[in-house]
């Protein structure tokens, strides 16, 4: 008898795991939102200027 056995390959990760996961995309999150208040390219600046007061953030 054959026994075939299938695995998914996912993972739980740790807490720690998770803990890092979340803070690397926290701080991508706030980079994108506030370093591209500082762009030269006007679209940019604006986009990120609409976005801070879209969520309530103030920014001058």
């Amino acid at each position: 008898m054959n026994t075939t056995t299938t695995s998914t390959g996912l993972q739980s990760l740790s807490i720690s795991q998770r803990i890092i996961a979340g803070s690397l995309a926290l701080l991508l999150g706030l980079t994108l939102l506030v370093g591209t208040g500082f762009a030269g390219d006007f679209r940019l600046h604006n986009g990120a200027h609409d976005t801070r007061h879209a969520m309530g953030f103030p920014c001058h």
